[in-house]
């Protein structure tokens, strides 16, 4: 009897994820049939290979969202309609040349990002979230700092006044967590780029925004709101998960014991180890099939199907990683930040491990003797399939004084 696919929600992918990876790597192979929200059929890549295959091949397994043919089953209140879209106009669902103008575009406007300014903000605003729990010798290192400093930092990067922090942390994670708030935080995502656009055609300034608006390739303001919607959303939530996924591993391995004391070698370290093992960005949507093609002894038919990119599937391939137990050391051959011509841009990478290292780096300076307040096991995941994050990381630490200074 053939397994039957396997729905893509439940508690098992906050709470077991690794397990429900290898069982389905028992039933189905590399590639696994899975049903979306209102039973919609998708596959699951988690292979190592097929899923190198799948984003190294833009033609035959395309981002172009029209391919699909289950869009008369689509209703207007789709949950996961943020995660997967039709008809958006941004660079993830645009192909061919005009995606690698629009990627460029991306590329240049962050590039242009001075890294030490860009450590030094990220410190201050550290500190100051630091500076707000650090006499109560207490904290949640998630909900008190993690899920709010990216956000604080990519806001000033593109020009948002600082007080649209807190709307922006809260309509992103709807959104991500494709959910019953999911399309109400979307709403409130694109409303909030078009307003900074418009303010900034007004008033350029030295930001990522104004120099977006001053690319001369013809750009629509609808495709740079969605290219800002999908820059804010890969950039927040995911590097606000690496933050506290990596301060996890740290306090509760012991191979990364010594860097809470007063050393940084193994912050690094912990943080690759996390893209390898507890990356943020679990499952990706995704790809479609231009014609017919066999994948991981699967007949995937053109515009059938829908693929999702398993990467923490994929990392955790035993035909890759045959020895779990060992760390990676400075191996980055994961799939954290995808691959081929839809990768993650570079830039954008440079910006989410600087802001990712620093913000575990000011935790480790500023609060002495942290340990956990909870026992390991009892740390809750978020509920989404998609990104993995604690809910919240509770720790305790001997009480020290503000620093005080400018606010950020």
């Amino acid at each position: 009897m053939t397994p039957a696919p396997v729905p893509l929600s439940g508690p098992r992918f906050q709470t077991e994820p690794a397990e429900l990876y290898r069982e389905m790597r028992r039933d189905h192979g590399a590639v696994t049939p899975v049903v979306l929200d209102g039973d919609i059929p998708a596959w699951l890549v988690l292979g190592y290979r097929e899923l190198h295959q799948v984003t190294g091949d833009p033609v035959l397994f395309s981002r172009d969202s029209e391919l699909w043919n289950q869009w008369d089953r689509i209703p207007d209140d789709w949950p996961l309609l943020p995660m997967i879209g039709r008809r958006q106009p941004s660079i993830l669902y645009t192909v061919g040349e005009r995606h690698r103008e629009r990627a460029a575009m991306i590329s240049d406007a962050l590039e242009a990002v001075d890294p030490f300014e860009l450590r030094s903000q990220a410190e201050r605003f550290a500190d100051e979230l630091i500076d707000a729990v650090c006499a109560k010798g207490e904290a949640d290192l998630i909900g008190d700092y993690a899920a709010l400093l990216p956000v604080r930092v990519l806001a000033m990067l593109y020009g948002f006044a600082e007080e649209q922090g807190p709307g922006l942390v809260t309509a992103l994670n709807d959104m991500v967590n494709g959910r019953e708030n999911a399309l109400a935080g979307q709403q409130h995502l694109a409303g909030s780029m078009a307003r900074l656009i418009a303010d900034r055609k007004a008033a350029p300034a030295s930001d990522v925004v104004s120099r977006m608006l001053a690319n001369t390739a013809g750009f629509t303001d609808e495709e740079i709101i969605q290219d800002l919607m999908v820059m804010m959303a890969a950039g927040h939530q995911p590097t606000a998960d690496w933050i506290g996924n990596s301060l996890r591993l740290m306090l509760t391995d012991e191979r990364f014991a010594a860097s809470l004391f007063g050393g940084r070698n193994s912050v690094a370290e912990a943080m690759n180890e996390v893209l390898w093992e507890d990356t943020p960005t679990q499952n990706v949507a995704g790809r479609w099939a231009s014609r017919d093609a066999q994948l991981g002894g699967h007949r995937v038919r053109a515009g059938d199907l829908l693929l999702l990119l398993g990467l923490q599937g994929a990392n955790s391939d035993p035909q890759v990683r045959t020895d779990g137990s060992a760390l990676t050391g400075g191996n980055n051959a994961h799939f954290s930040f995808g691959h081929g011509e839809h990768r993650c841009p570079f830039p954008a990478q440079e910006v989410a491990e600087v802001i990712a290292r620093t913000g575990i780096e000011v935790v480790l300076d500023r609060l002495p003797d942290i340990d956990l307040a909870v026992p390991a096991d009892s740390l809750a995941r978020r509920p989404s399939p998609w990104l993995r994050g604690l809910t919240e990381l509770p720790v305790r630490f001997t009480p020290t004084p503000a620093l005080g200074g400018t606010p950020a």
